[in-house]
């Protein structure tokens, strides 16, 4: 992307993508004057981007201290997992009943290539790809009231989602599972894409819960 049709890029979803980027850390105070500097907008505009990021649980507006990058805490992030375990069920089983031939080998070769990084120890292109099997699952899904949902929860816990990626031997336990969703997506099956699909995301709070603050 140029820094022209980033420029022409929405003011909520440039400092949305810097805060997710890590540029912007939990706690960081975020200073109104610096943000219009940085980003070559108005006080007004920043104001409105942070209310945009409060609703989605990025930023906190602290009275009359201003606005920071909201920290979302392991209790916190284990929470919003198990929520999503649900909706993302839900995805699943939808996606096994909407599914065409061309997905169904789309999804295929999206963890044909998770399966590569693994054994290639690529672990952030592994955590690539990671998200976009989940994103085509919502997108095969067309169930845009969770998939909304969804996209928002996880952009609350990507940091939690970064370290976990990283952690050694999760990949490997990881992959398996997202194969028996594909392989549940693929066959048509509803009830075993949603049991997979829950079943991953229960590991994935186990193993949150594993880790340390």
């Amino acid at each position: 992307m140029t820094s022209e049709s980033r420029l022409e890029e929405p003011l909520t979803d440039r400092i949305r993508a810097v805060i997710l980027g890590g540029d912007f850390v939990p706690n960081q105070r975020l200073v109104e004057a610096d943000v219009c500097e940085q980003f070559g907008t108005t006080r007004a505009a920043v104001r409105t981007a942070f209310k945009e990021l409060a609703g989605e649980g990025l930023v906190e507006i602290l009275r009359n201290k201003g606005a920071r990058v909201r920290a979302i805490s392991k209790a916190e992030a284990i929470e919003i997992t198990e929520v999503r375990m649900v909706l993302e069920g839900l995805s699943a089983a939808k996606a096994a009943e909407r599914v065409t031939p061309r997905q169904a080998e789309d999804l295929r070769e999206t963890v044909a290539a998770m399966r590569a990084a693994v054994e290639g120890n690529d672990l952030d292109r592994y955590s690539e790809l990671n998200a976009v099997l989940h994103a085509k699952v919502r997108e095969i899904a067309d169930h845009r009231t969770s998939a909304s949902i969804i996209e928002r929860l996880g952009a609350q816990v990507v940091r939690h989602k970064f370290r976990l990626a990283r952690q050694p031997g999760r990949a490997a336990v990881s992959l398996p599972q997202h194969e028996l969703i594909v392989a549940a997506i693929v066959a048509r099956d509803p009830e075993a894409a949603q049991t997979a699909m829950q079943q991953h995301l229960r590991s994935v709070a186990k193993a949150l819960e594993a880790t340390t603050d």
